[in-house]
């Protein structure tokens, strides 16, 4: 038999670590913001006795309280991009183009379905409350031609070339990164415990195209 050598382009890469030093802070800043999104949302939870709901807040990208927090996982996007990436961006900025948290419904139910973000080159979670019976991000195989065409896995748990789904265990500090184009979505929630989430969005843009824009 030939001895092959391998290897590996076009992957999909998702980053995680684990930083709790933001968790009880930004508990309490955005405590009002999820207030106001249940405001917001209190027709539907009079409705559905607050299931399957997701209570999305305003941007949080103005909060002066949060500039710690955008400033780290800005760093962090772009040392992920130019670093471990390979991307030049010498005539790029990088803006936060969305930032915000959510809060899954109190009695269960919540979730996401699979879906992409349009206006990022990287995306990204840190989870403010949850566990291993709450909710969890799942990435999915963004190649449609393997998934159009695929076989049937050995271990439906092991990660490897067969798998098409990913799921993520978190807790509260657990932080995530990955291409804005990966397909991501969020289990549905027993509502046993809360379900909070910061969520974001980061473009790098050519240098000077919003000025241009502006102007126009």
């Amino acid at each position: 038999m030939i001895e092959l050598k391998r290897d590996n382009y076009f992957i999909s890469p998702v980053y995680y670590g684990f930083d709790d030093s933001f968790v009880k802070d930004l508990n309490k800043i955005t405590d009002p913001y999820i207030k106001e999104a249940r405001k917001r949302n209190k027709e539907l939870i009079k409705k559905t006795k607050d299931f399957s709901l997701t209570h999305h807040s305003t941007s949080l990208i103005p909060e002066e309280k949060m500039k710690d927090f955008q400033k780290m996982i800005f760093d962090t996007a772009y040392k992920i991009l130019t670093t471990d990436q390979g991307y030049d961006l010498k005539d790029y900025q990088l803006f936060i183009t969305e930032l915000w948290v959510q809060e899954f419904s109190k009695n269960g139910g919540g979730y996401h379905d699979p879906h992409t973000h349009w206006n990022g080159h990287i995306s990204g979670f840190y989870f403010l409350k949850a566990s291993n019976i709450t909710s969890r991000p799942s990435f999915y195989d963004p190649r449609p031609g393997k998934i159009m065409n695929d076989l049937p896995m050995k271990d439906s748990k092991a990660v490897n070339d067969a798998q098409s789904i990913v799921n993520y265990e978190v807790k509260p500090g657990t932080i995530i990164f990955f291409p804005s184009y990966l397909t991501h979505g969020f289990a549905v929630d027993s509502g046993k415990e809360p379900f909070r989430f910061i969520h974001w969005n980061i473009q790098a843009i050519t240098k000077g195209a919003l000025n241009y824009a502006t102007s126009k």
